[in-house]
């Protein structure tokens, strides 16, 4: 399988810039349950406004995840812009009927979660000089962290479908899930897990664009709670390098939590799996 991801930066330092990018780009791969081999490195970058240091640091960062990953880099390309963006292409292997894919949850399967949500809401703070520093530091650990472990875990366990949370938030990564497999889903907030700050920095208003764009789209597909209702805010922020949202059966639900916890993975189980009803998602 082939994929690629290209981001513009979320925080001030081009070596955790691109220690983000990189493990954004190999979470669409660890997704589908398999295993990240090569990459090539994808370059945008104004060579007339940084100094060629910045691009060194960037793809030593970018170096350092494949690294950890076990990823072997084999070239790139670099075209002159006027906007940084960094990114990958990744190759992977699996056989193709052990793909997990994003469109065959079942009726009665539980929802987990395993990174908290929060990086967009993060990163508009962090470009308005408005997060704390504590803030993100315990970001830039999420955001860098690799999906492998969770991955693993969930072929173990028989995962019945899976997808990371990027960019269409989780609410949206949601209604793909249920729209994919002809199902619903019910959501329980008071379970889903945040990044330190972010209830804050969304009261200052520090919300990206994107966020609202979600909500817009994705709004008129919830039942059981305005989508206005700013508590749900979070749950349509567009995230970088997100956790991975996986479906399982009870049973297995079940011992995924226990292996998780005994194997220091981050995972909170989230919400369930309908049969199909008059809405997408049910905010319970």
């Amino acid at each position: 399988m082939e994929t690629a991801d290209i981001i513009t930066p979320l925080v001030d330092d081009p070596f955790t810039f691109g220690r983000i990018a990189a493990a954004n780009a190999v979470s669409d791969v660890y997704a589908m349950g398999a295993r990240p081999v090569t990459a090539m490195n994808l370059v945008f970058f104004p060579a007339c406004s940084l100094p060629l240091e910045v691009l060194r640091e960037i793809l030593a960062g970018g170096q350092s995840i494949l690294d950890e990953a076990g990823v072997c880099l084999v070239g790139g390309h670099t075209v002159e812009d006027d906007e940084l963006k960094y990114g990958l292409s990744v190759t992977g292997l699996i056989a193709p009927d052990a793909i997990v894919r994003n469109s065959t949850a079942r009726p009665g399967d539980l929802l987990i979660l395993t990174k908290p949500l929060g990086s967009g809401i993060i990163a508009t703070a962090i470009k308005g000089e408005m997060a704390p520093a504590a803030v993100v530091d315990e970001a830039v650990a999420w955001l860098t962290g690799l999906n492998r472990a969770a991955a693993g875990l969930m072929r173990e366990c028989n995962a019945s479908a899976a997808t990371d949370v990027t960019g269409f938030g989780l609410i949206g990564h949601c209604c793909e899930m249920a729209s994919g497999a002809g199902v619903s889903i019910r959501l329980r907030p008071a379970a889903i897990p945040l990044m330190a700050g972010v209830t804050e920095l969304a009261a200052d208003g520090m919300v990206p664009a994107g966020c609202y764009r979600n909500r817009d789209h994705y709004g008129p597909l919830i039942r059981g709670r305005d989508a206005a209702d700013e508590s749900l805010v979070p749950l349509f922020d567009p995230q970088t390098s997100g956790g991975l949202l996986i479906a399982l059966a009870p049973e297995d639900a079940r011992n995924f939590l226990a292996e998780a916890r005994e194997r220091g993975i981050f995972a909170v189980l989230i919400g369930e799996v309908l049969p199909r009803q008059t809405c997408a998602i049910e905010i319970a």
